[in-house]
C-alpha cells in the first residue's frame, strides 16, 4: 500500500491502529534517511569520516527535503529506492563533504536496515495492542472463573467447560506470541558491496555496533545480504501472532452467532448494521480481525520462499521482501487493533450460556456418568443405551437413565453426576495458572 493507505476505501478495515503509519512510504523513507545519517555518525565517531560531513548529512536527512513520487519513480530503473535517495541526498550536502554519504554502504545496507527500522518502530504499537487484549482476556478469566458453558468439539457440544477457560486459552496464546514479537532480535546490515567492507580497509568492522546503537538496533556477527534468517523470523512471529488473533477472533464470531449468542460485541451506532436487514448486528470487529488475518500466511510464505537466494546478493527473492513486510506488519497490527476493541467491550451472557448447556437434556453429561459408573465397557454400553434413548424418546438423560434398572445409582447419585458444576477437573487451576503467568509478564 502507498503512504496513503489510511485513507483509501479499504483502510478502515485493513488499516487500522498503530502499526499502518508506521510502514508507510512516509516512513520507510524516514527511517532510510535514519539510516544514513546514523551511519555517518557512527564513522565519525570513529574517525572514518570528519565531524562535519556526520553534521551536514544529519542535516540534510529530513523527510521533507524528499518528494516520495519523484524517488518512486527513479526507483523503477534503479531496481531500488536507495539509489535515487542517495543521489538526492548528497545534493543537499556541500561538494567537499558529498563523498562522505553513504560511504561505504551499498544500497542493501541501508534498505535492510531501514526495513529493521520500520519494523521495529512498528512492532511498538502492535505490542501494546496485544497487551490490552491480554488485560482484556485476564478480566474475563477472572470474572467467569467458574462460569459453565458447554464446550464444543468438531462444533458439537461436548463436555463443560468455563468461560474462564476459554478466555485464560486465549490469554497464555497472546501472552506467548508478545513475548515471541518483543524477544525479536532486529540487526542493522552494514557490509558493502560484497559484504566484505573493502571500502574501509581493514576497520569495516568496527562501524556495526556504533551503528546499532545509533539505531536502537541489534549488533549481527557479520553481514547477512543473502542470510534472510532475520527478516524469515519476524515474519514467522507475525504469522503466529496473526494466527492468535484469528482464533480467537473465530471464537467470538461463533459464540456471537444468533443460534448461540453466548456473547456479543460491543454496540455503536452504525456498527455491525446490514445494508438490507435493518435487525442485524454483526460481528464486525472479529469478522475484520479474520478478514486482515486470512492474508497473512500467504506473506508469510512468501518471505520464507524468499530465503533460497544465490550467492553474496540477490535478485527477485530479496527486492521481494519490501512490501510483504510492510503487508505483514499491517495486517497483523489492524488485526491486534480490532480484537483489542472487541475485548475491551465483549457481552458475555451467562444465562445463555447455561441455556445451551441444558439444551440437550444433560447429554454433555453422559462420560461423567460412565465415570461414576465405575468407567468399564459396561458403564459405557449403559450410557450409550440410555443416550440413545434419551435422543429417540424426546427425555432428558436424568430420565433415560432412572428408567434403566441396570443404572445402580440413587436419585440422588444421578442428579450429582448429571450436575455440570461436579466435572470441571482442573479448569479452575488451570485459569489460574494462566492469570499467574499473565501477572509475571506486567511486573
Amino acid at each position: 500500500m502507498t503512504s496513503s493507505a489510511r485513507d483509501g476505501l479499504f483502510s478502515g478495515m485493513f488499516a487500522r491502529g498503530g502499526v499502518s503509519p508506521e510502514v508507510s512510504d512516509a516512513a520507510w523513507l524516514a527511517a532510510m534517511l535514519d539510516v544514513e545519517a546514523a551511519l555517518t555518525a557512527a564513522q565519525a565517531g570513529i574517525g572514518l569520516v570528519p565531524d562535519e560531513a556526520a553534521a551536514a548529512v544529519e542535516k540534510a536527512c529530513r523527510p521533507e527535503f524528499f518528494d516520495l513520487a519523484e524517488l518512486g519513480g527513479a526507483a523503477a530503473p534503479a531496481g531500488n529506492p536507495v539509489i535515487p535517495l542517495v543521489a538526492a541526498l548528497r545534493e543537499r550536502v556541500e561538494p567537499d563533504l558529498r563523498r562522505f554519504v553513504h560511504y561505504g554502504a551499498t544500497s542493501q545496507d541501508i534498505n535492510d536496515t531501514a526495513s529493521m527500522l520500520v519494523a521495529a518502530r512498528a512492532v511498538a504499537p502492535l505490542l501494546a495492542d496485544l497487551s490490552a487484549c491480554s488485560d482484556a482476556c485476564a478480566r474475563l478469566a477472572r470474572t467467569h472463573r467458574d462460569t459453565v458453558m458447554a464446550g464444543r468439539t468438531l462444533l458439537q457440544h461436548a463436555v463443560p467447560v468455563t468461560f474462564g477457560l476459554k478466555a485464560a486459552g486465549w490469554l497464555s496464546a497472546l501472552d506467548r506470541s508478545r513475548a515471541g514479537l518483543a524477544d525479536l532480535r532486529l540487526p542493522v546490515q552494514y557490509g558493502g558491496a560484497a559484504g566484505t567492507l573493502s571500502v574501509l580497509g581493514d576497520r569495516g568492522h568496527e562501524v556495526p555496533p556504533r551503528l546499532a546503537a545509533e539505531l536502537g538496533l541489534a549488533e549481527p556477527v557479520l553481514p547477512w545480504h543473502t542470510d534472510r534468517a532475520p527478516v524469515a523470523w519476524l515474519a514467522c512471529a507475525l504469522g503466529t501472532t496473526a494466527g492468535t488473533l484469528g482464533k480467537i477472533a473465530a471464537d467470538v464470531k461463533l459464540l456471537a452467532q444468533t443460534e448461540v449468542g453466548e456473547v456479543s460485541e460491543p454496540s455503536a451506532p452504525g456498527r455491525g448494521g446490514s445494508s438490507a436487514m435493518p435487525h442485524k448486528s454483526n460481528p464486525v470487529g472479529a469478522m475484520s480481525a479474520l478478514a486482515c488475518v486470512q492474508r497473512v500466511p500467504g506473506l508469510v510464505a512468501s518471505v520464507l520462499g524468499g530465503m533460497v537466494q544465490e550467492h553474496e546478493r540477490a535478485a527477485g527473492p530479496w527486492q521481494a521482501e519490501w512490501e510483504t513486510l510492510s503487508e505483514l506488519l499491517r495486517l497483523t497490527g489492524s488485526a491486534a487493533s480490532w480484537l483489542h476493541e472487541v475485548l475491551e467491550g465483549l457481552v458475555v451472557d451467562t444465562v445463555r450460556m447455561q441455556g445451551n448447556l441444558d439444551v440437550t437434556g444433560g447429554l454433555v453429561m453422559a462420560e461423567h456418568v460412565v465415570t461414576r459408573l465405575g468407567g468399564t465397557p459396561q458403564a459405557r454400553e449403559l450410557v450409550d443405551a440410555a443416550c440413545a434413548r434419551a435422543a429417540a424418546e424426546g427425555v432428558t438423560l436424568r430420565e433415560a437413565l432412572l428408567a434403566d434398572p441396570r443404572v445402580d445409582l440413587a436419585f440422588g447419585e444421578v442428579d450429582s453426576a448429571l450436575d455440570p458444576s461436579s466435572c470441571l477437573g482442573s479448569a479452575g487451576v488451570f485459569v489460574d495458572r494462566a492469570l499467574d503467568a499473565h501477572a509475571k509478564t506486567q511486573a
